[in-house]
């Protein structure tokens, strides 16, 4: 059972939270130019936000967050030169001697932005933003209190036996082979039981989520529900699907695309959106026009498009342009997530299948929030049973040893796992396990290479294992 848990995650790297090479979404014929603008656009984007919402220098994020990546890209990561400039937080990959280079920007609050292919910056232009302050200086919120910030966050007495088990995360072959984990948070008790960081990262160097977004979705449009902005129950409100009469995708309704059971025609498993994240391309254009395969409830499909689409139809339903806007980061701010951001299209659209920038503590935060039940500082931001719903195997399930909530990912057939555990997965072996029977999250981030696993059930076991019993 492991091992298939190890493999599902492996699964989950290469083409749940990716996938295989889509025709609708970019693939091109031999010898075309458009692989390489993709490529340049992901290695713009990447090191951008890598810079300038995580902190690390372009040297550290070319060795690692561009090593090991998709591999119809990583042989050009090195041949494409990158040129980076600290005073307009901006980043241009030269990839043709006829077209302007990919370029993305950095705005204060919104992280990078990735230009269409073809789009022309301006000889001298600086985007208009706020100075840019690197994301590794304090910040007046971190003197507060754990979790809302980091003063008194470690638990004094933790137990001896656990930091051990922290460190074989970072050998790469305990848990699986090639991994490379970067941090590590185990909270237990509410405290930091255990933390250890890979060289070159810090508590406040924030990573890429990957798919671990889709559940920092569920969870902000759980925010969302409460407020009233959106019921999941209805049908999804979305624009491009105007003729309530005659288009069939008017069945489907939000709660549907948070469990990936939409039945939306995508051409793989993933429904890999390298046309939107690396191309330039928006969400209006890409996740919109896929037409209905099956009845919407009846399969489980796991697709970016699903996310893609249920944050639309929150920007549809927004009181206004303006809330939808400030919609994240107020709630991640309100938990004390300030070095986290949602990222966007340059149509304003956030890309929260996988575009989000956040930090090790952060993530453990977000688990909090779940062992608090929804209510942070007292008070309620999630609907009640919120945090039961998410974790509900409810409606068609994926093949494999892990079932699907809402958003959410179900370790509940895992030897020496509380059958209530359930995780944010996402590429690259980013990890948010939550375990509300034993209050434990652990927090685990990566940059495993494309082809590498990590067992997080037998992590996950381990951790649990040097962590005393829940007195009953």
């Amino acid at each position: 059972m492991r091992r298939s848990v190890a493999l599902l995650s492996l699964a989950l790297c290469t083409v749940g939270a990716g996938g295989i090479a889509s025709p609708a979404f970019g693939e091109a014929p031999v010898g075309s130019a458009y692989p390489r603008a993709v490529a340049a656009g992901y290695k713009a984007l990447t090191l951008c936000s890598a810079m300038f919402d995580g902190g690390r220098t372009q040297e550290q994020a070319e060795a690692l967050e561009l090593d090991g990546i998709y591999p119809e890209y990583s042989p050009l990561m090195k041949e494409l030169v990158a040129e980076s400039d600290e005073d307009s937080a901006t980043v241009l990959v030269a990839y043709s001697a006829t077209v302007p280079p990919r370029s993305a920007s950095w705005h204060k609050g919104q992280g990078c932005t990735l230009r269409p292919i073809g789009w022309a910056l301006p000889k001298d232009a600086t985007p208009p933003r706020a100075k840019f302050v690197s994301p590794l200086e304090l910040l007046e919120t971190d003197a507060a209190a754990w979790p809302q910030g980091d003063t008194d966050a470690v638990l004094m007495k933790a137990p001896k036996t656990l930091a051990p088990v922290a460190a074989k995360a970072f050998v790469p072959e305990v848990y699986g082979a090639n991994t490379r984990t970067t941090a590590v948070v185990v909270v237990s008790g509410g405290k930091i039981a255990a933390e250890q960081y890979a060289e070159g990262f810090t508590l406040h160097t924030a990573q890429r989520t990957w798919s671990v977004a889709k559940s920092l979705t569920a969870t902000l449009i759980g925010a969302v529900a409460q407020q009233g902005w959106i019921r999941i129950d209805n049908y999804a409100n979305i624009p491009e699907w105007d003729n309530a009469v005659l288009d069939p995708r008017r069945n489907i309704t939000v709660d549907h695309l948070l469990r990936m059971s939409s039945g939306l025609y995508t051409p793989d498993p993933g429904s890999r959106t390298d046309a939107l994240y690396f191309g330039g391309g928006t969400v209006q254009e890409l996740a919109t026009s896929w037409p209905v395969e099956v009845a919407p409830g009846t399969r489980f499909r796991y697709s970016n498009t699903d996310t893609l689409l249920a944050v639309r139809a929150v920007r549809a339903s927004a009181p206004s342009e303006a809330e939808f806007q400030a919609w994240p980061g107020q709630f991640f701010a309100s938990i004390g997530m300030t070095r986290t951001t949602a990222e966007r299209d340059w149509r304003g659209n956030f890309i929260l299948s996988s575009q989000v920038w956040t930090t090790a503590r952060d993530l453990a935060r977000f688990g909090l929030l779940y062992l608090n039940q929804g209510q942070w500082n007292g008070k309620r931001l999630l609907p009640l049973d919120w945090d039961k719903d998410v974790a509900k195997a409810f409606g068609p399930q994926p093949e494999g040893p892990m079932g699907y909530g809402l958003s959410f990912w179900l370790l509940n057939h895992s030897p020496g796992v509380p059958e209530d555990t359930f995780a944010a997965i996402g590429n690259r072996g980013q990890y948010v396990v939550i375990v509300p029977s034993r209050q434990v999250v652990i927090v685990r981030r990566a940059e495993d290479p494309a082809g590498s696993g990590f067992d997080i059930a037998r992590f996950t076991a381990d951790v649990l294992a040097a962590l005393p019993a829940k007195k009953k």
